[in-house]
């Protein structure tokens, strides 16, 4: 039954003077990876221990210095994996492994034996503390939800004193804390920090799920800035948030909570966790990087990154997933393309990043541009252009654009798919490099004549002979004079073009030309290490088009 009058809207945070909307983000908050103990426990098959170790190598590498490293009360491999970590001394120095516990006694004392003997640890327990898990999970009452927290907060702190050797920083979690009244989260921490006595020199985390994702990202952001504005000692609390992406917001959720006052931020890489997942920790770091914050995270090599991650949790990216998706940075459409081309046509090394329908540059993240545009379809001039610019080094010129972009639309309408490089390159070929000639030069001799050029030639038109003479003010002008009256033929260039091919004294040249005779065109394309060469077969193959063309109407 699809009935949405069994929902009730949430209540909103009775907040005045708000101030989180007219905050900027300017640096990165402190960033702690879930991956191994959310992103774990939510897979089908957890992670072996082989794929921890691959998977907490690669977070090491990207940067995190803090690590949820797993439950080791909860299961024997983690347990074993957390004791693997410390006694093969595989936790650099900068980095801090975190644990989860329940808020009881017997669970929290297994987890100090997993981690006995580590330098620092973030000890993090939790109870929950919605209406909804007291009401019907727990049958407890407020007071009942205080004593559980308050007893496991007592227990972590008897267990650090017997471990003194380790750095300990305690955090704290009312679980469900977005399905629990603002007031009471505020009174369930301040009972917890009663017991641990932080001080601004060694403060405490309280972290503040979204457990499940139950409103719009502002109304959390409502419920962080009345939860810093009223929680005691406040600069001896460090305020952390953990989003699901129940409603898709789970990273707008937490870019408004930071803007709120938060000052950490729990997450995994790629978003993979319970249900529909944590916040993607790179899409907010990127989200940083793209406005000129340093996100303090290395996510240069994102094929590296997405590659690892898939192999350890054997969940493929969705290829639109922002930033890490093979297609975030790929242009089909005619108009992208072509906005694209020009805005990279126009981009200066080191200049600020301004490009149409890209939000940062894919080299940053290891990716080309040659990813960037692909051809179907639904493709225009712009990205076929791109793709014989990027690739193979043609700068066709518009006109050619326009006309090549038909012949490759021809054939993605016939095929219904993609295109790859390679076969437009061999199109471009088949229709103007190696395209059947009827007409060829096979000798000239340019020779200066009362200052103008005298061009003499022999050609070959379908087998036989044909010897022309010219004179014009270039070598092209006396080539075209002598053609015209040799085969009693009369055209207008319209257009012309060339380049290089490559860099160096050995490059070669590309020559484009176009040929109007009436109504109709024709075009030429020819490559040579000899400019001029390269004009005179240019015009040569327009001109072979021009004469197939001729003969096909008078048959």
């Amino acid at each position: 039954m699809f009935d949405y009058k069994k929902y009730k809207p949430f209540t909103t945070v009775d907040i005045k003077d708000r101030t989180w909307p007219d905050q900027v983000i300017s640096k990165a908050p402190r960033w702690c990876s879930v991956d191994l103990r959310d992103g774990n426990q939510a897979l089908i098959e957890p992670m072996s221990v082989e794929q921890k170790k691959k998977l907490f190598a690669l977070l090491v590498e990207v940067g995190f210095k803090e690590i949820e490293v797993g439950f080791p009360a909860a299961s024997q491999p983690d347990f074993d994996f957390v004791r693997y970590l410390i006694e093969e001394n595989k936790i650099p120095d900068d980095v801090t492994i975190q644990v989860l516990t329940q808020a009881r006694s017997e669970l929290i004392q297994r987890t100090f034996e997993a981690l006995k003997g580590a330098k620092q640890v973030i000890l993090h327990v939790y109870n929950s503390t919605s209406i909804v898990q007291r009401e019907k999970v727990f049958k407890t009452d407020k007071a009942g939800i205080i004593a559980i927290a308050k007893a496991g907060a007592e227990e972590v702190q008897r267990c650090a004193k017997l471990a003194p050797e380790t750095e300990w920083t305690f955090q704290y979690s009312p679980e469900s804390f977005t399905g629990t009244e603002i007031e009471f989260s505020v009174e369930v921490c301040d009972a917890v920090a009663s017991i641990w006595q932080p001080t601004p020199e060694k403060p405490v985390i309280f972290n503040l799920p979204s457990t499940v994702e139950v409103a719009t990202p502002n109304v959390y952001a409502d419920q962080i800035e009345w939860f810093c504005r009223n929680i005691k000692n406040r600069d001896s609390i460090v305020v952390s948030l953990h989003t699901h992406n129940d409603r898709s917001c789970a990273v707008g959720s937490a870019e408004l909570a930071v803007m709120a006052g938060a000052q950490r931020v729990e997450g995994t890489l790629l978003g993979n966790g319970e249900r529909t997942g944590n916040m993607d920790i790179v899409i907010m770091a990127m989200n940083l990087y793209s406005a000129g914050v340093d996100p303090e995270l290395d996510l240069h090599d994102m094929d590296k990154i997405v590659a690892v991650v898939r192999e350890c949790t054997q969940i493929d990216v969705h290829p639109r997933q922002p930033y890490s998706g093979d297609l975030v940075f790929t242009a089909f459409s005619g108009s992208h393309q072509d906005a694209i081309k020009k805005c990279l046509d126009m981009y200066e090394e080191g200049a600020p990043w301004e490009i149409a329908y890209l939000p940062i540059d894919p080299r940053d993240i290891g990716r080309t541009y040659q990813d960037v545009i692909r051809v179907n379809s639904q493709s225009g001039k712009g990205g076929v252009a791109y793709v014989l610019a990027n690739k193979f080094g043609f700068e066709l010129p518009r006109w050619l654009q326009i006309e090549f972009s038909r012949v490759v639309q021809g054939v993605t309408e016939k095929s219904g798919g993609e295109i790859q490089a390679e076969s437009i390159w061999k199109l471009f070929n088949e229709h103007y490099l190696n395209s059947e000639k009827v007409i060829s030069l096979e000798d000239f001799s340019i020779q200066k004549h009362q200052g103008r050029e005298k061009f003499d030639a022999t050609l070959d038109l379908n087998g036989q002979p044909i010897e022309l003479s010219g004179h014009g003010d270039g070598v092209l002008d006396a080539f075209i004079e002598g053609l015209k009256r040799a085969l009693d033929i009369d055209f207008e260039v319209m257009e012309y073009g060339e380049h290089a091919l490559g860099q160096g004294s050995d490059a070669e040249a590309v020559t484009y030309i176009q040929l109007k005779v009436g109504m109709q065109r024709f075009s030429g394309v020819a490559i040579s290490k000899d400019i001029i060469s390269s004009s005179l077969n240019a015009l040569m193959g327009a001109v072979s088009e021009l004469l197939k063309e001729t003969a096909v109407k008078a048959a």
